[in-house]
């Protein structure tokens, strides 16, 4: 795969970011494919967050998992965006944390 198609395919659900890592340009592709990692650990952390939550308030839980799944929702469509216009911009709030070097 080309590097602008690992960078979309990285956007589209955990397992085409599985394929953008193991048949994908994982050099020319590191911005996006570390960018996608950051978002479906943040809707892990989400998830499991509003999961706790729900135990103790469980309307409070339904809230926070709502609005944390639709700012998830939000930064996958930025970097999808990102990624079809070939740029590299950084996603908001997360777009800092890096995990690939």
């Amino acid at each position: 795969m080309n590097k602008k198609t690992t960078d979309i395919v990285a956007y589209i659900t955990w397992i085409g970011l599985i394929v953008a890592i193991v048949a994908g340009d994982m050099n020319a592709s590191k911005f996006h494919i570390n960018q996608a990692i950051i978002i479906w650990l943040a809707g892990l952390c989400v998830t499991i967050g509003s999961t706790i939550i729900s135990l103790i308030v469980p309307v409070l839980g339904g809230i926070v998992g709502f609005l944390g799944g639709v700012a998830v929702l939000v930064f996958a469509i930025l970097g999808l965006v990102s990624a079809i216009n070939g740029e590299e911009k950084p996603l908001p709030l997360i777009g800092a944390i890096h995990i690939l070097k």
